[in-house]
């Protein structure tokens, strides 16, 4: 599908990190920077495994909650970690019925980096 082969490329050309989960919590999906900055925990090994496994206790009942606003609130974002090198947010992926498809946890650099 040459549609999928573009938005991977895009996606791969973006200078942060981007891993897609389903709404099973499963990644889908992890861009070249992604692969680089999980590649001494699996890199590509960690796609079709639960996300939440990555996690420790705390941020996987964080992560929950935050999904559970995106299925019943309608949620499209909120910051989930904000540390001296990365704030990272979930944000929610929707279908063109506003009907959930997943998320993303998306890296940037800390403010006035």
């Amino acid at each position: 599908m040459i549609e999928a082969q573009l938005m991977a490329h895009i996606l791969d050309s973006l200078a942060h990190p981007y891993v897609f989960c389903d709404t099973q919590h499963v990644i889908r999906y992890m861009n070249r920077p992604a692969l680089a900055h999980y590649g001494k925990r699996g890199g590509t090994a960690l796609l079709g495994t639960d996300v939440l496994d990555c996690h420790n206790a705390a941020s996987r009942v964080q992560m929950l909650e935050i999904f559970g606003r995106m299925e019943t609130d309608g949620l499209d974002e909120e910051l989930i970690t904000d540390s001296a090198r990365w704030r990272i947010y979930m944000r929610a992926v929707r279908d063109g019925e506003g009907g959930l498809l997943g998320y993303y946890e998306r890296y940037e650099p800390p403010r006035g980096a």
